[in-house]
């Protein structure tokens, strides 16, 4: 029997902003109910990766599938954009992203906020859509604070109400953007509790992160860019326990040292 498509796959991934590459031939593959997380230094080209994921991003060259399904591409280079926009939005709304800037709507309560994608994008039954909301944001641990607004939460339980309308799509995977990087330390143990628990139910998630502790403790593999490039990737206990490279030995003593 054959294994499972991974739910997404980028072979030889190259992207640049005029005459600046950032990404030089990049390939991942996540596999259904994996966690992979990107480390790096800024600029290293790793938010990029991760937008040109779900086509928030047009690369020039390389190939990116979503279960198997090639992305079909017209033009080349600079001129290369998605073929089929149905296509486009079928695996955006498979992919729900969560950013380091929650992006709630201001005027829109918070159920309000995590119901607006199914029913505008998916159609979905309003009743159907406002139990999965409450369920999701019980779930995050913030259940009580459906009616009020995102400007009257902290920015942890913003980031957990983001997470909440992420899932709330139901989607084959997560993708994770700094999604501690804004928030107080204490805040941040709220959202990385939330990540640990998608992560132990087997949830398929790529997470873009500073924090170590937290690549380490969720992910099945590390992969670490440098300049644009995969300088070093595996299971986290080698990566961090046993790194080969020296950038990446580099890099894990800055951090720990900050």
């Amino acid at each position: 029997m054959n294994a499972p498509s991974p739910v997404i796959q980028i072979n030889e991934l190259h992207k640049a902003y005029g005459a600046l590459e950032v990404i030089k031939g990049v390939s991942l593959s996540a596999p259904r109910g994996s966690v992979i997380s990107l480390i790096g230094s800024s600029g290293s080209g790793k938010s990029t990766l991760l937008r040109c994921c779900n086509l928030l991003e047009d690369s020039q060259q390389g190939e990116i599938l979503f279960k198997g399904e090639p992305v079909t591409w017209k033009g080349s280079g600079d001129a290369r954009r998605p073929a089929d926009p149905k296509q486009v939005l079928r695996i955006r709304t498979n992919l729900s992203m969560v950013f380091q800037q929650f992006n709630l709507w201001a005027h829109m309560t918070i159920l309000q906020n995590v119901m607006e994608a199914p029913l505008t994008v998916l159609r979905r039954d309003r009743a159907e859509v406002e139990s999965a909301a409450r369920a999701y944001l019980d779930k995050v641990g913030i259940g009580d604070k459906c009616d009020v607004y995102p400007a009257q939460l902290s920015g942890g339980q913003q980031q957990r109400a983001a997470i909440a309308r992420a899932l709330c799509m139901e989607p084959e995977a997560l993708l994770f953007d700094e999604p501690t990087s804004a928030l107080d330390p204490e805040l941040e143990q709220e959202v990385i509790k939330v990540i640990k628990d998608l992560a132990a139910e087997g949830r398929t998630m790529i997470i873009v992160t500073h924090d170590m502790k937290l690549a380490a403790d969720v992910s099945d593999h590390v992969i670490f860019l440098h300049q644009g490039l995969i300088e070093e990737e595996g299971p986290p206990d080698s990566l961090f326990g046993a790194p080969k490279s020296e950038r990446l030995q580099g890099f894990l003593s800055a951090t720990f040292a900050s």
